[in-house]
């Protein structure tokens, strides 16, 4: 019996799963600089300083904010400021509002981002035809549910039926419990009937599994980190036409993640 026949509910990731970036963050950030008349810093030290930046502010105030009532535009501003002042930036009140709402605008619209072109076939594939549910299960703020997904394609109602979006949700990847209020959103469908396919597998793999979802990780860029995920036991394919032969032929029931599939994704 393939494992499709047996799944109520597809929950899927979306950067690096559906969507992925045109280009790399630096140049945005850069370009909104020069657009205001100011230098920049190189690229990669763009990208090093917002990795820091983003990673300081997820753990001071994670899901953009939520719990401290924090709007997600100040969020996005006090992460902004930091990522150019960790690559060597300042910039006055005034010059930096005006870069930082050229950023904030440019990234609530679909303009940095592409759609992977098996994405939309895949999830009509499994609403329309095999009449599964599907969810967006996504550490982002309201602007991918009300604005980029959509300019995408990928529509609730026709793509996807409900999503849980760390920033409206107040929980956030790897915690457990956003699998938990995905199962519970789809009119409380048992989690074995109910399958994840995201890109990470400390986010999307382990935490699905560890809350006795099956789940699915794709590798589409070809990273280092595949080889490890398949020796840890999880199912890695490179697309989504790969993974819809997978559901329909694949006869194997997922076990409980074992300690070394906990051990691995803890390293990821």
């Amino acid at each position: 019996m393939a494992l499709l026949s047996r799944l109520r509910l597809v929950t899927v990731d979306v950067t690096g799963t559906l969507i992925a970036y045109r280009g790399q963050l630096g140049d945005y950030y850069c370009t909104a600089a020069r657009s205001a008349g100011m230098p920049c810093p190189g690229y990669a030290r763009m990208h090093r300083g917002f990795t820091a930046a983003y990673a300081e502010m997820a753990r001071r105030h994670p899901c953009f904010g939520h719990a401290a009532g924090m709007p997600d535009a100040d969020w996005w501003r006090i992460c902004v400021r930091d990522s150019f002042s960790r690559a060597g930036h300042e910039y006055d009140d005034g010059t930096f509002e005006q870069i930082f709402g050229r950023i904030y605008t440019v990234f609530g619209t679909s303009a940095p981002y592409s759609i992977f072109p098996d994405a939309r076939p895949f999830l009509r594939w499994l609403r329309d035809e095999e009449k599964v549910t599907v969810g967006i299960v996504s550490n982002a703020d309201h602007r991918y549910r009300d604005v980029v997904l959509p300019a995408l394609g990928l529509h609730r109602g026709s793509e996807w039926d409900f999503g849980v979006f760390s920033g409206v949700a107040g929980v956030e990847k790897p915690d457990r419990r956003i699998y938990e209020m995905a199962l519970e959103a789809a009119g409380g469908v048992a989690p074995q009937e109910a399958l994840h396919i995201g890109d990470s597998m400390s986010k999307d793999y382990a935490p699905a599994r560890a809350a006795g979802m099956h789940a699915l990780l794709l590798d589409r860029f070809g990273t280092e980190d595949a080889e490890r995920w398949r020796r840890a036991g999880a199912p890695v394919l490179p697309d989504l036409v790969s993974a819809r032969e997978w559901l329909t032929t694949s006869t194997r029931d997922r076990d409980p993640p074992s300690a070394e599939e906990s051990r691995t994704a803890g390293r990821d």
